[in-house]
């Protein structure tokens, strides 16, 4: 997951960029860059009494979280605990603020692409202990998604939920552009030719059938899986390599037959954008996208196709940990609600409320049932070909050589090839920096 939501909020560039002061701010905080919590953990009494901040950034998620804390309480009833929500595009700014002064909160959310920033500056506390004790076990999340938390063979979190990256197709523009819906799975050149069919037959009302855009995880990170490329490859990038410039020339492509709108028209109104306003028919997003289709009219006619095949399936996964920072002066029952957040009770919980895909097995049905015509199962099937979200320690820093490059590729100004060794010489040289 989180807000999910008109902005993918699990990592959006211009909101990550930010991100790069921290290594300024917070880089005198430990010593060596090595972890500052020893990740020593003890079950917590029952009468512990403690006051404890939560921070997150989804509003839509609130009612399930308050859900999470009345059970948490029935344990432990002297644990209060306030939620703070901070809108995305402000989150990981006013983070940063409160990492340098040592007041982060007692648990907070935190993303792929943050999160070796923050552990090898030493803020966060790992989950050493909770897991040598038993009271989190690793085995019950996606591999992808535990690994994407373990900085340098250490665990500083665990997935409270994941994403997956489906089609989102309007039934209706379809049946109006007299183009059949596809069935199962198909390629990509049976995707691009169904997106300029849509395109040519409704363009007199301003619709397109697909949209490109600059969010590598919902768009090009996905393709350059599905070529068979990599975007990152240990500390060096996979930009400069046939796969990842075929998965970028598939948007190239997609833009220039007319089966999107133009990378300009994207950057001023993006694709989720153009699918709720009825004038996109299909609009590559992730499972979170669901808070943003109920209880509207667009939901009867929504359904989910997964993903085009290239040169293999793929599609990207991400996830919402949990973490406890290493400072924080309520550590003990910071703990506590992160081993109950991790649990299968507050997971299932989380299931049932609908907002997003737990990350613990066995828990997902209700999400799927949350729009029982929606073909939501296409984003649980995906699991079988998921490939993590693409981050390093300083993700920051090469995502915005990404804003920067990639639109004149996908506009057509520059060959692909050119783009794509440009950016990979600049991702090498932040890379190196880490």
């Amino acid at each position: 997951m989180s807000p999910l939501f008109p902005i993918p909020a699990r990592r959006r560039t211009a909101a990550l960029a930010g991100a790069a002061g921290l290594v300024l701010l917070v880089s005198g905080c430990s010593g060596g860059g090595a972890p500052a919590g020893s990740g020593e953990y003890t079950e917590p009494e029952a009468d512990l009494s403690a006051e404890i901040t939560y921070g997150v950034w989804d509003q839509n998620q609130v009612p399930a979280i308050e859900e999470n804390i009345a059970a948490f309480n029935e344990e432990y009833p002297d644990i209060d605990v306030t939620v703070n929500v901070t809108p995305y595009a402000e989150y990981w700014t006013k983070l940063q603020t409160q990492a340098s002064s040592d007041t982060l909160p007692d648990l907070f959310w935190m993303n792929g692409p943050n999160i070796g920033l923050y552990a090898s500056n030493g803020q966060l506390e790992p989950i050493t202990g909770a897991v040598e004790s038993g009271d989190i076990d690793l085995d019950n999340y996606p591999d992808a998604l535990v690994d994407l938390y373990n900085v340098d063979d250490v665990q500083y979190g665990v997935p409270k939920d994941f994403d997956t990256i489906g089609i989102w197709a309007n039934k209706a523009l379809f049946e109006q552009a007299g183009v059949p819906l596809p069935e199962g799975d198909w390629t990509w050149d049976e995707f691009q030719q169904t997106a300029a069919d849509i395109s040519t037959a409704l363009a007199d009302q301003g619709i397109y059938g697909g949209a490109g855009g600059m969010d590598g995880q919902t768009t090009y990170y996905n393709t350059i899986f599905q070529a068979g490329g990599s975007v990152i490859d240990g500390d060096t990038s996979g930009y400069d390599t046939p796969g990842a410039e075929a998965g970028i020339q598939f948007w190239t492509d997609l833009i220039e037959s007319g089966g999107s709108p133009s990378i300009q028209q994207l950057t001023d109104t993006t694709g989720d954008q153009w699918f709720t306003s009825g004038k996109l028919a299909m609009y590559w997003g992730g499972s979170w996208f669901r808070s943003a289709i109920t209880d509207t009219d667009l939901a009867a006619n929504v359904t989910v196709l997964p993903l085009p095949t290239g040169e293999q399936q793929a599609t990207v996964i991400h996830g919402v940990a949990n973490v406890v920072p290493a400072v924080s002066e309520n550590k003990r029952a910071a703990q506590a609600l992160q081993v109950f957040l991790a649990s299968q009770k507050s997971q299932q919980q989380q299931g049932d409320a609908g907002a997003v895909i737990p990350a613990f097995d066995g828990t997902q049905d209700a999400f799927t049932q949350s729009l029982p015509d929606a073909n939501l199962q296409v984003f649980l099937d995906a699991l079988e070909y998921a490939q993590p979200l693409p981050v390093s320690n300083n993700s920051a820093a090469w995502n915005a050589a990404e804003t920067e490059l990639l639109p004149q590729a996908f506009s057509g100004e520059r060959p692909v090839t050119d783009v794509t060794a440009e950016l990979a010489e600049q991702m090498n040289a932040a890379l190196a920096e880490e």
